[in-house]
């Protein structure tokens, strides 16, 4: 989800809710800690060079149950990081603490934001001899006459 999808959708909220993978609710007295340009300049396995950029939203919960983040605040933070950090409209990812620092993606299922699962991957398969997963299909979606027709051709 791109930075200007989160704005449009807090812009009709009268609530903030992120929701976990697992479908636990993060509690509603949490807090946006940062509001970032995340930066990652690295070579893959292959030698190549890369580099990415996303927000990240760091939340946060603590003991303060009578916090409630309101969307036009959360706007205001993200018009202001745009501002002073120069951040495009990039994807979003999350962080939230599970056992230890969890990152999520983000998405909006029409009334709560989602965090969905990351999942880490081989950027250069091809140099690491690793072969793309062959598609599966369906005999019946090959196309020619089938081996054992009505008709009685059979093979």
């Amino acid at each position: 989800m791109k930075l200007s999808d989160v704005k449009h959708q807090l812009k009709n909220l009268e609530t903030i809710a992120f929701q976990l993978p697992n479908g636990e609710l993060v509690p509603s007295h949490f807090h946006v800690t940062e509001v970032g340009k995340v930066t990652k300049h690295f070579i893959d396995c292959g030698g190549t060079v890369r580099n990415e950029e996303v927000v990240n939203f760091q939340l946060w919960n603590a003991n303060d149950y009578d916090h409630r983040l309101h969307p036009e605040k959360l706007v205001n933070i993200i018009e202001l990081s745009e501002r002073i950090l120069g951040i495009g409209d990039l994807e979003v990812e999350v962080e939230y603490q599970g056992e230890t620092i969890q990152k999520f993606g983000l998405d909006f299922d029409g009334y709560r934001f989602q965090l969905t699962s990351k999942q880490t991957d081989c950027l250069a398969k091809d140099k690491c001899g690793i072969e793309a997963p062959k598609p599966k299909i369906r005999l019946s979606q090959v196309g020619g006459e089938p081996c054992c027709a009505a008709d009685g051709n059979c093979c």
